[in-house]
Formats: C-alpha cells, sequence, structure tokens
C-alpha cells in the first residue's frame, strides 16, 4: 500500500529537534504573546474585521517587496502600517471604519494581484503569504519577533488604561477626555506589527486563527481583560506547539493544524457555556 501524506512519520521526535522545528516554537511563543495581548483590544474594540483586512492591506507590500528584490516582511510592514494609519485616520468611529477599511482593503487586493501579475516569483511567492510557513522561520526574524514584543508591552504600559477605556466605552472615555482619535491610530498601528510577525506563521488567509479565535475563546471563559489577555496568549501558544508536533507526527501543513486546534477550542468554550446556560 503506498504511504499517504498523512501517515506517522516514526521519526518526529527527531524532526522536533531539528533546527528549524526550534526555530518555529520560538517563533510561535513571540506570536502568541503579541497575538494574545492585541486580540482582547481587537475584540473589545470591535475591529474583527479591520484587523483581518490589514493582512490583506499587506499582501501588495509583499508581492510587490518580491518583485523589487526586498524583503517581504519589510513590504508586508510597510503597506500593512500605512493601511492602519489610514483607517485609524478615516474611521474615528466603528462605522467610519468599516467604511474606510473595505475600501483600503478592496484597492490593496487588486493592487497585490497586480504585483504578483507582474513577476513570476511574485506569483510563486503568493502561496506562502497567503498561508504561511512557519518552518521557514529564520534566527533573524525570531530577534526582530522578540524586539517586537519588547516594544509592545512598552508602549501598552504607558497607553494600557486610556486604550482599554476607549475600547470598552468609547463615549464615556471621550467625555472624559480620553483622545478617541490618537487611541484608535495606536491601536491599528500596532496590530499592524502584529500582523505583519504572525502573517509568516499562517499567512493573510488564516491570521484569524492567532489573533482573534485565542481571544474569543478567552472571553469566553473569563471575565477579567488582563486574565482574557493572558489565557489567550496561553492559547494561541497552545495552538502552535500542539499544531507543530502534530505536523510533525503526521506530515501535514502546520499552519491547518493550528487553524484547526484555535477553532476546535473555542467551538467546545461556545458548547461549554451554552450547557451552563
Amino acid at each position: 500500500m503506498t504511504a499517504t501524506g498523512f501517515s506517522f512519520d516514526p521519526a518526529w521526535l527527531e524532526t522536533l529537534g531539528t533546527p528549524f522545528m526550534k526555530n518555529a516554537f520560538l517563533a510561535g511563543l513571540c506570536i502568541a504573546l503579541a497575538a494574545g495581548i492585541m486580540g482582547y483590544f481587537t475584540i473589545a474594540r470591535h475591529c474583527t474585521f479591520a484587523a483581518h483586512a490589514l493582512a490583506h492591506i499587506g499582501l501588495p507590500g509583499a508581492t510587490g517587496a518580491v518583485l523589487l528584490g526586498l524583503p517581504v516582511a519589510l513590504g508586508l510592514g510597510v503597506f500593512a502600517l500605512g493601511g492602519a494609519i489610514v483607517i485609524g485616520a478615516l474611521g474615528k468611529r466603528a462605522s467610519q471604519r468599516e467604511i474606510a477599511t473595505g475600501t483600503v482593503l478592496a484597492f490593496a487586493t487588486g493592487l497585490g494581484l497586480f504585483f504578483a501579475r507582474l513577476s513570476t516569483s511574485a506569483s510563486q511567492q503568493m502561496q506562502s503569504i497567503l498561508f504561511g510557513s512557519i518552518l521557514t522561520i529564520t534566527s533573524d526574524q525570531i530577534i526582530g519577533f522578540a524586539l517586537f514584543d519588547v516594544l509592545l508591552v512598552a508602549v501598552l504600559s504607558v497607553i494600557y488604561r486610556p486604550l482599554l477605556f476607549s475600547a470598552l466605552d468609547e463615549q464615556v472615555a471621550q467625555a472624559k477626555g480620553v483622545p478617541i482619535g490618537m487611541m484608535n491610530l495606536a491601536f491599528m498601528t500596532i496590530m499592524a506589527g502584529v500582523i505583519t510577525i504572525a502573517v509568516p506563521a499562517v499567512g493573510t488567509l488564516l491570521i484569524f486563527a492567532l489573533v482573534i479565535t485565542p481571544a474569543a475563546t478567552a472571553n469566553i471563559l473569563v471575565a477579567s481583560p488582563l486574565r482574557a489577555m493572558a489565557l489567550s496568549g496561553v492559547l494561541c501558544l497552545f495552538a502552535i506547539w500542539s499544531g507543530l508536533v502534530i505536523s510533525a507526527m503526521f506530515p501535514a501543513p502546520p499552519s491547518f493544524i493550528i487553524v484547526t486546534i484555535s477553532t476546535l477550542l473555542w467551538a467546545a468554550a461556545r458548547l461549554g457555556a451554552s450547557l451552563k446556560h
């Protein structure tokens, strides 16, 4: 009988000890920290569509970078940041953000496909950009991820209270003097950074699995913002590391397994919550 692509690999423990797997585990740790924190704010601010759109807005930056011979992460980050600034500036309220996000997303998606058609190499990179490849994360990328996490924690330590206040009750926060526009811009800018470091792992199409789904699961299980952020990070890390282990045991794309685990955790939490009521 011919072995299938999902057959058990008896040498999976050796695979886990390889340098590329170690890099993947470290990258997962860095990504889980950032995604866990910002995932909570994304849901609290009702910006799930904007967060999902930022990944796609980075698509033309990624394909354009390949076209110019530049690092993919650089192009992705520049376009995601640019899109975040535009959305944050134009969408001061939730309804305005939806319109601004949709407009920027439509233009960026078309531009990304246009760039991909101009270059064979850019077209070939589309699959890794869309679906990610956590097994190809390099040591230099991990250093960049870690530095971003340090910067994220430092920034949030300064703006945590007004950012949380504006997320939970925007009108009251504005009446209390919280600069809503600045908080929107700060949130979108930080989210662009999180998207940039998470996309190499699961790609632009599956980014919800890391940023939104663990946070949604955590919100079902706990009520405290800090506990929800911590639990979201733990769930995200569990999904990534478990996905890597299973992909080593039964050779399969890690991104698919990570998404599946994250979704199953959310479904189990929803089912448990519904049974209690």
